[in-house]
């Protein structure tokens, strides 16, 4: 009711959005904050309010998505199971390491552990020390450490292994080898005293964040110079054309909090999640991703998702980093779809099937998309808002793939020759693609993708 309420009072004209491109700029954000030293935000955070009413009272749209959002909030990792070292696969235990062990100590964990060195097979002891908690959410803790040989800054992911799911990222985390991709040094299981196992991932350590970043400019009263927003969105879609087509994973949790920067802001990707659902007779969950770059597929519960649930996160990425804000900063699971149809219009019958064949009966009121050119600064270059547009499509096929959005007009600027970052430096890797990269691609997009400059 809720949420049919606020559309129809939205359609008949009693409400409106602010325009970001005028003094008002959009509604401000609700959530996002820093936390423990870090940027920490809920995952897996598509609740209902209570407030909203109980089903009996909601009209058919919406009691059909509460319903979803109520089913789906469990927390998978709320309720860990007893787990041990004899539930990993043998030749998981045969690759790694003995057993590590993780003590609280005069408020710091003191973390010694006996581990394999994944990448030369040399087995030697390093002893860590954590500094800091930097993340947190439902896949476990992230702690900044210390590695106590070398003094080298680490950060060590903390997972918990519930043998009620699959969880495959130490497979994925040991194949990925890519320059905007975290790395992964080592890894090491511990157990704690009610023989919970956890997975320890040794990744290199970078301190800043995208979402740092954005809110700096934000703080200044600035926007982000538009060369940052380019490097930024070019490396993310890089790095996510890799994971995708070479990897055949799906990240599943893009935001800028997950997006780290390093110095001359040569960008990785972090945080990844599970192997997305094109297996065959594997269904996915849709209560992932963050709420407000979530795409709508997930909001109507589709189990069979496709990679692009990544690219609408980008998206939805690009766009904060251009207006300096959240594009759709929904308040609930619900009322994030609410926020999406006040800019891109009710989706169509066909739109919907699209996005899930099981919900093409929901009634909405019919609410004309908000033009793009509204939604941005006047000054905002075309190919920016383009490149937005072809993201933030309601029918996962028509929105851009990865590879393709690297070649984009939007960021001839990265191509030019004559580019540099604001300090005079020049520009970072960016057409260092490895062969597996572009394998499948059209000759015209290669030649788009790879100035000339750099094909020598």
């Amino acid at each position: 009711m809720h949420m049919m309420r606020r559309l129809k009072s939205f359609a008949s004209g009693r409400s409106s959005i602010s325009d970001p491109g005028g003094e008002s700029g959009f509604k401000k954000e609700k959530v996002e904050q820093d936390v423990v030293g870090g940027d920490v935000s809920s995952e897996f955070d598509m609740e209902v309010d209570k407030d909203e009413g109980t089903e009996a009272e909601l009209q058919t749209a919406s009691t059909h998505l509460d319903a979803m959002a109520s089913t789906s909030s469990t927390n998978p990792m709320s309720k860990p199971q007893e787990a041990d070292l004899h539930q990993v696969p043998a030749e998981d235990i045969e690759n790694k390491m003995a057993k590590g062990k993780l003590t609280e100590t005069v408020g710091k964990y003191s973390l010694n552990s006996f581990l394999l060195n994944v990448f030369t097979n040399e087995c030697k002891t390093i002893s860590y020390m954590a500094e800091r908690v930097v993340g947190t959410g439902s896949f476990g803790v992230v702690f900044q450490a210390k590695c106590l040989e070398t003094g080298e800054s680490v950060a060590i992911k903390k997972v918990l292994q519930d043998k009620r799911y699959k969880n495959r990222e130490l497979q994925i985390m040991q194949m990925l080898n890519h320059p905007n991709v975290v790395k992964l040094k080592h890894h090491f299981f511990s157990t704690t005293d009610r023989d919970e196992l956890y997975l320890n991932l040794v990744l290199e350590f970078v301190p800043e964040t995208v979402y740092r970043a954005s809110k700096y400019f934000a703080r200044m009263k600035q926007h982000m110079p538009l060369l940052y927003a380019q490097l930024y969105t070019y490396q993310i879609c890089r790095a996510l054309s890799y994971i995708h087509r070479v990897v055949g994973v799906c990240h599943r949790d893009i935001k800028p909090q997950n997006l780290l920067e390093p110095q001359a802001a040569t960008g990785h990707t972090w945080e990844l999640q599970e192997l997305l659902c094109s297996v065959p007779g594997e269904p996915n969950i849709s209560y992932i991703c963050s709420r407000y770059y979530r795409a709508p597929e997930l909001i109507f519960g589709a189990t069979e998702y496709t990679t692009a649930i990544d690219m609408w996160s980008v998206g939805c990425v690009l766009a904060e980093l251009l207006l300096g804000q959240p594009l759709f900063p929904g308040e609930s699971g619900v009322d994030q779809l609410v926020e999406i149809i006040k800019i891109l219009g009710t989706p169509t019958r066909e739109e919907i099937k699209c996005m899930n064949p099981n919900y093409t009966e929901f009634k909405f009121p019919q609410i004309k998309a908000h033009p793009w050119h509204k939604i941005f600064q006047k000054r905002m270059p075309p190919e920016a808002v383009d490149l937005v547009s072809r993201l933030l499509q309601y029918s996962p096929s028509l929105r851009y793939k990865a590879l393709d959005a690297c070649a984009h007009h939007f960021f001839d600027d990265l191509r030019n020759p004559n580019t540099r970052l604001p300090n005079g430096s020049s520009l970072p890797p960016l057409f260092n693609f490895m062969p597996q990269e572009l394998e499948g691609a059209s000759p015209e997009l290669i030649q788009r993708l790879i100035p000339e400059h750099a094909m020598t």
